[in-house]
């Protein structure tokens, strides 16, 4: 998956289009990422009681996962791109913009 936690990313397709955000989470083997204020869903919550006898429950607005599909990474330049691989001078794989062709 070439979407990495921490990257900056914007929504291409669904409810949320046009939104950007910073992923929170990602779960490769779904395919899925976790976008920083995108795809608010309400979960509703058992009411319970916490041991210092405070009740926590109620409609709580949280993030649902997204398709990795859905989204786009935003390079240096603040545009979305598609991302590639390159090897550097030690060997390693570095991550690239198809946009520009700098690292992200």
């Amino acid at each position: 998956m070439k979407v990495k936690k921490g990257d900056t990313v914007v929504v291409i397709a669904g409810k949320d289009k046009g939104a950007r955000g910073k992923v929170i989470m990602a779960y490769p083997a779904e395919n899925r990422v976790l976008v920083e204020g995108v795809n608010r869903i309400k979960k509703h919550t058992r009411i319970t009681q916490t041991q210092r006898g405070a009740q926590s429950g109620g409609i709580v607005t949280q993030e649902a996962p997204i398709h990795v599909s859905n989204v786009m990474v935003v390079d240096s330049d603040g545009k979305p791109t598609r991302v590639g691989y390159r090897t550097n001078d030690e060997g390693k794989r570095v991550r690239i913009s198809r946009r520009n062709g700098k690292d992200i």
